[in-house]
């Protein structure tokens, strides 16, 4: 039967929204690729972890954190001598300010070596603790602030080598949240950094200026990035043909998208779906 749509995992998690399992003893090298409903989070205390994250190799070696957010694609490819925990986590749960943190990393600050004496490695035993206990006055009260603590351990750690984090609450770092959830929302339709700048009523080249500053790259390269990557996952992990790619990705001219991913990826997107690139992080 042919393959029309990617593996998507959705309502796993209880009903408290959150879920912590250890690292250590878990076999993942049958998991096929697939996407989530929700955030993962990966603690890892010592090991070696490798896993694919949107044709990303990852690879986390020793005292590691990180995370796969919401719809990306990733695949577990190798483990040895892992100890730690993984943390599921629904959306809902994530705090306006470490969302806009994880959503501004996305694709290009998704991990991050640590200190073998971080906090979040005492942190996580007393949560974990706390999710199993049966329901007493206060528990999700206790459970809701344990989980804001975690994300924010998580996302200070995350943040430590950037120098981005210098910058954020003020109106760039805003402005450059907003133009991200944009794209991701209408990256089918809308395809051109001035169409992006005049819903938010800026400049083209200011909003090139400050998306280079925060993020690292261009305004125009992040929207690229969001239609290369879920074109990359259509032509890997489905069989739809390549003007049915084009059409969901909102090209009516195929032709146009064929040259469009050939310059941004080097492949034809025919020699992609025969070969798959990995990228490595």
């Amino acid at each position: 039967m042919a393959k029309t749509e990617i593996l998507f995992h959705k309502d796993e998690l209880k009903s408290t929204g959150i879920e912590i399992i250890s690292l250590e003893g878990l076999e993942f090298k049958d998991k096929v690729p697939h996407r989530d409903d929700h955030f993962m989070l990966i603690i890892q205390i010592k090991g070696n972890f490798v896993l694919e994250i949107d044709f990303r190799e990852v690879i986390l070696s020793g005292s590691s954190l990180c995370y796969i957010a919401p719809g990306q694609v990733h695949q577990y490819r190798e483990q040895e001598n892992n100890e730690g925990w993984i943390v599921f986590l629904e959306t809902a749960l994530v705090a306006k300010a470490y969302l806009e943190v994880l959503n501004t990393s996305l694709n290009s600050h998704q991990f991050s070596e640590i200190s073998p004496d971080d906090l979040i490695f005492n942190f996580i035993p007393v949560f974990k603790s706390m999710l199993t206990m049966q329901a007493e006055t206060f528990t999700d009260s206790i459970i809701t602030s344990l989980t804001d603590s975690l994300l924010g351990i998580f996302v200070q750690n995350l943040m430590q080598n950037r120098k981005a984090k210098n910058l954020i609450g003020g109106q760039k770092y805003k402005t450059v949240i907003e133009f991200k959830h944009l794209v991701q929302q209408h990256y089918k339709k809308l395809k051109q950094v001035k169409e992006y700048s005049e819903i938010l009523n800026i400049t083209p080249l200011y909003l090139n200026e400050i998306v280079k500053e925060i993020t690292g790259f261009s305004a125009s390269h992040w929207i690229h990035e969001e239609i290369i990557l879920e074109a990359q996952r259509l032509l890997y992990y489905t069989d739809l043909d390549i003007k049915q790619i084009a059409y969901q990705l909102g090209y009516d001219d195929h032709a146009y998208f064929s040259r469009f991913f050939k310059k941004n990826t080097g492949n034809t997107a025919s020699q992609f779906r025969i070969k798959k690139t990995l990228f490595v992080q």
